[in-house]
């Protein structure tokens, strides 16, 4: 084989193995829509977001992000607010990959968003919620399938399968900027019924602070 044709097959797998890596470590732009952890709440938009509340005290409504100092803080001089997609801009509600779920914005003393919660709504239609933990994969493949450091915890005594599988999972993942976790869970505890079972997925994106 020629020189030159060695190096020009090194030159295209060198070229493909850097695009790869590239894409490997690319990180989302935006967390949720145009919301990024690590952003001035100030940046925040008001338009595509309603029924803003304080998440520690629901009946405290809010008109627009500015009010989120009315919210109450907890040790660390954090406030979460509660917030769903305005339906005049989403039309199948406040869903993330096709479920519904219920959203908070952690907000800390320095007035940056510091986290977002994005939970699986347990009221959700059966059909819809059953599908529930599957989020969890929705999320790791959003922000790269490598470098999750992932637990499965065991059963408790008396929880069951749900048509065969058990799943209690913790998966986590540092990317620039922010830490990632997942939490999922399927199985049913010993009180439920045959039509009842847990079935979530827990997302926290949370700000780094080193």
């Amino acid at each position: 084989m020629k020189c030159s044709t060695c190096i020009a097959i090194f030159a295209t797998l060198l070229l493909t193995f850097v695009m790869h890596s590239a894409s490997a470590q690319a990180v989302p732009s935006y967390d949720l829509r145009d919301i990024t952890v690590g952003m001035p709440v100030g940046n925040l938009p008001n338009e595509g977001y309603v029924n803003l509340s304080c998440a520690g005290a629901p009946d405290r409504k809010l008109d627009a992000w500015s009010g989120w100092r009315d919210c109450p803080a907890d040790e660390q001089g954090r406030r979460a607010v509660r917030f769903e997609f305005d339906p005049e801009t989403s039309q199948d509600g406040t869903k993330v990959a096709g479920h519904p779920v219920l959203l908070t914005a952690v907000i800390d003393d320095k007035a940056t968003v510091s986290g977002l919660n994005i939970e699986t709504d347990p009221k959700a239609r059966l059909y819809i919620r059953k599908k529930a933990f599957l989020l969890g994969n929705q999320v790791k493949s959003r922000y790269g399938a490598d470098g999750w450091d992932c637990k499965e915890l065991q059963p408790t005594a008396g929880e069951q399968p749900v048509g065969g599988v058990f799943l209690r999972e913790v998966c986590k993942k540092n990317i620039p900027g922010r830490m990632l976790t997942v939490e999922r869970e399927l199985f049913r505890k010993p009180d439920q019924d045959i039509k009842s079972f847990v079935d979530q997925t827990l997302v926290r994106i949370t700000k780094q602070t080193n």
